[in-house]
């Protein structure tokens, strides 16, 4: 067995070890994640590249992650990062439409709407 002496030192040990986890958990937070700065989508016509930086930044658009992640409240805007998380690849509904008919109606609509980006299927799809 362990003597009494021995037993406190590893406590002790332990106690400190704690310690230590628990300021270096503290002070050393991780840091979220920064947006992509581009995305690529897979399809069947064609891979469509995405520039969400040029979208989000000041600089470009200056879109707000609301205007494009619309359902998120504005506490889930830093949790957003797959249009799959709602709309499925393969199957969708009126409430919810699959990815590639929601990714339709959003980017076409508004490049429609302010004359801004392409419309036409081989300016977004291309196959490589």
């Amino acid at each position: 067995m362990f003597s009494r002496i021995e037993l406190k030192r590893v406590y002790g040990l332990a106690v400190c070890l704690l310690l230590i986890a628990v300021v270096s958990y503290a002070a050393f937070g991780v840091t979220p994640p920064k947006p992509p700065a581009r995305i690529v989508f897979q399809s069947v016509a064609g891979k469509a590249l995405f520039d969400h930086a040029r979208h989000a930044a000041d600089t470009g658009y200056s879109l707000t992650c609301g205007e494009c992640h619309h359902t998120l409240s504005k506490d889930e805007y830093d949790q957003a990062s797959s249009c799959t998380e709602c709309h499925d690849a393969e199957k969708g509904d009126a409430d919810v439409p699959k990815r590639s008919d929601a990714l339709h109606q959003q980017c076409i609509g508004c490049h429609t709407e302010y004359g801004a980006g392409p419309v036409e299927c081989t300016r977004c799809h291309v196959m490589f």
